[in-house]
């Protein structure tokens, strides 16, 4: 039931993409814009937008719902959507920009767009133009809420954030030059709020809350102080994004294709996960010269022949063929006990956050403009142990 409900909600939600896309495409063909340039736009927002799981424009939705206290109205669902699509083309345009960056091969089960034939670097505009049209969709349908430059600023001060994490990144793992001395925990916590929890966790849910109109201060009868929930949900929503990036670092290691749906990469590319750098704070003498010598080394190409032939082996799935230097960095991580050590991760942050979602204050009963714990709740029961 719970899954038909799923597919239920994210279809509906595909069909208000539908209404925006075409609503772009309208808005640039009245622009002048030539049938070549047309195509190329459409197919840009087509490629690029929709494919994924759709969680962080989803949450737009879902949130304001459980701070309403009922089902949208069609024409507060379009409003919603178009936030919860903002949020989603702001992805594509990271993702798109980040995998030419990356010179990443594949995003999503196809090719990455700037390795689509006659793509190459004009995917940097295309990215520009993803991210332009978050605040063109704002314009037409927000300009009149009192809240539109609230909106405009949570856009912006977001994707600067992202930028900034995006920035930590790239200079402290690049792909081809390797050095662990640039990793530690704290580095990578850095990363991981920057890069991914503000956008994936706190945007969708402040974008909510503003649609909701819950101001950024009120009082209760029950708190001593006024409660500011813009902050009260950025302080959950921060280390609850953090917690999804570590399991999705320990999945990376932990998982079988079969499980995660791809082969785990983040030891061979030299991404700066939680995994090594975990590793490196507990690590022997010994042990860190094993990960030294080893982390980010690319497989042979005995060895990638090897991974081609097992990748269309049985049923045609992908086995996750291991390279011997990739074998030795995991070793590592088993003699030093990852798995123990996520655990009791897992389960602190996972008491931490109930912690600070137990202690909102949401005043009476079906009080109405303040922030509620559901909202939360949802969020960590979706992420807590999850396998994929």
């Amino acid at each position: 039931m719970a899954s038909t409900d799923k597919a239920a909600r994210r279809a509906k939600f595909e069909g208000a993409w539908n209404a925006i896309r075409d609503e772009l495409l309208t808005h640039f063909k009245s622009c002048g814009m030539p049938q070549e340039a047309q195509e190329w736009y459409s197919r840009n927002l087509d490629y690029n937008v929709p494919g994924g799981k759709l969680n962080r424009g989803m949450s737009v939705i879902d949130t304001a719902e459980i701070l309403l206290g009922r089902k949208l109205s069609d024409e507060e669902y379009l409003q919603a959507a178009v936030l919860g699509w903002g949020v989603e083309m702001l992805q594509a345009f990271f993702l798109v920009s980040d995998d030419l960056m990356d010179s990443s091969i594949t995003r999503r089960g196809q090719p990455c767009w700037y390795r689509v034939p006659k793509i190459g670097f004009i995917a940097m505009n295309d990215s520009f133009m993803l991210e332009a049209a978050i605040y063109h969709l704002l314009k037409v349908h927000f300009k009149k809420e009192p809240y539109y430059i609230d909106l405009i600023e949570l856009f912006h001060e977001v994707t600067y954030q992202t930028e900034m994490g995006q920035l930590i990144d790239l200079i402290t793992a690049p792909e081809n030059d390797i050095d662990l001395n640039r990793f530690s925990l704290k580095k990578h916590s850095l990363i991981v709020i920057y890069k991914t929890a503000f956008y994936s966790f706190y945007l969708p849910v402040a974008l909510a809350m503003l649609f909701c109109r819950i101001p950024t201060s009120y009082s209760l009868p029950s708190s001593p102080k006024p409660i500011e929930p813009y902050e009260v949900a950025k302080e959950i929503l921060i280390p609850l994004g953090e917690y999804f990036q570590v399991q999705d670092d320990f999945l990376d290691f932990s998982g079988v294709p079969a499980q995660i749906g791809k082969v785990g990469t983040d030891i061979v590319d030299n991404k700066c996960s939680w995994c090594i750098n975990t590793a490196l704070a507990y690590a022997t003498p010994a042990q860190r010269k094993i990960l030294d010598e080893n982390y980010g080394v690319k497989p042979t190409e005995e060895e990638k022949e090897i991974a081609k032939k097992m990748a269309a082996g049985k049923n045609g799935e992908e086995q996750g063929y291991l390279g011997e230097a990739e074998k030795r960095v995991k070793k590592v991580f088993e003699e030093i006990g990852l798995r123990k050590k996520y655990a009791e991760y897992e389960e602190g942050v996972f008491q931490k956050l109930n912690e600070m979602i137990d202690n909102i204050d949401e005043g009476a009963q079906g009080q109405q403009g303040v922030l509620k714990k559901q909202i939360f709740i949802s969020f960590l029961g979706k992420i807590y142990r999850r396998q994929k």
